[in-house]
């Protein structure tokens, strides 16, 4: 099944206690579009401006991943993001923000990027999420990211958007800011009767949770000793996550089985990506190791010798 991703392709510059790069590729829809390429065929949509070339389309190609969708927005800068982390790598001090082209973002999608089967509407604005919803008509999955700047800037936006996806990814925070929830179960389930199946809530270091109307699953962060940058990391899991369902075809968002082995598949996308800055891992990574990876998180997360299959 065809994936489309809508969103932020960006350069970054990091630093962190563990090094630092002045310019790298990123982006919200390069993340994602990375990590579910190792599961289905995936289709990517966002502006660029001059200053993004053959090299970095290179890194995308060498996946697979379609970029016809990509627009190349003639005298313009591609969007740029510099951050900062101290030991706590839960969280980033920005220090620069130049939204560039994607500050006029309008999407403008081919007639084979409205039919893909599955949509994830990365984190941009509501109402620009919305706008990919309408268009993608014959889509049967579609996942949404968001953050604290949508909720507090475009709060109901947000939630109208929300009533028309399948599911929602946030992070625990974001999750109980939208609500007004302190308990991240009784938020969770707020956000579902905003009208999406499921919720997952990312909980970084300390993994994520998923919330259906009648289950509950929580997953933790696949134990590392090496974290380099955690830029990324959440739309890592998200492409994991719905590269798999994607390549389960029809009705595997509504099995609980699947989902909580896209949950670990997001999980070992997510965990390979803060191994190294910016796309550097994913971009060495071979399915094999993915899938070595989920057998080890099979193992780590077994219950009296069941593993969770």
């Amino acid at each position: 099944m065809s994936l489309l991703v809508v969103g932020s392709i960006a350069f970054d510059a990091v630093t962190s206690p563990f090094g630092s790069r002045d310019r790298m590729l990123g982006g919200s829809a390069v993340h994602f579009s990375l990590a579910a390429s190792f599961f289905t065929d995936v289709r990517v949509a966002g502006p660029v401006g001059d200053d993004f070339g053959d090299e970095e389309l290179a890194v995308l190609h060498e996946r697979g991943v379609n970029t016809d969708d990509i627009e190349h927005v003639e005298g313009g800068q591609t969007f740029f993001w510099r951050g900062r982390y101290e030991y706590d790598l839960n969280t980033a001090h920005t220090e620069d923000t130049q939204l560039g082209v994607f500050g006029d973002f309008s999407p403008k999608l081919s007639s084979a990027s409205t039919e893909a089967e599955t949509v994830f509407l990365a984190n941009i604005q509501p109402d620009l999420q919305r706008e990919v919803r309408g268009l993608c008509t014959g889509a049967g999955l579609v996942g949404l990211d968001s953050m604290n700047l949508w909720i507090e800037t475009a709060r109901d936006s947000l939630v109208k958007t929300i009533g028309g996806v399948d599911l929602v990814f946030m992070n625990d925070a974001e999750i109980r800011q939208l609500t007004e929830e302190p308990n991240l179960v009784a938020a969770a389930r707020k956000v579902l009767d905003m009208g999406p199946r499921a919720i997952v809530a990312k909980q970084g270091e300390y993994g994520a949770a998923l919330v259906t109307a009648d289950r509950f699953f929580a997953l933790p962060a696949y134990p590392l000793e090496t974290v380099r940058d955690p830029t990324g990391a959440g739309d890592s899991f998200a492409g994991g996550f719905l590269g798999h369902l994607a390549s389960q075809g029809d009705g595997a968002g509504e099995d609980e089985g699947v989902l909580r082995r896209a949950m670990t598949y997001g999980s070992v996308l997510a965990s390979y990506n803060v191994e190294d800055f910016g796309t550097e891992r994913v971009r060495a990574l071979t399915r094999e190791e993915i899938d070595g990876r989920f057998e080890e998180f099979l193992d780590i997360t077994a219950i009296e010798g069941v593993p969770m299959r």
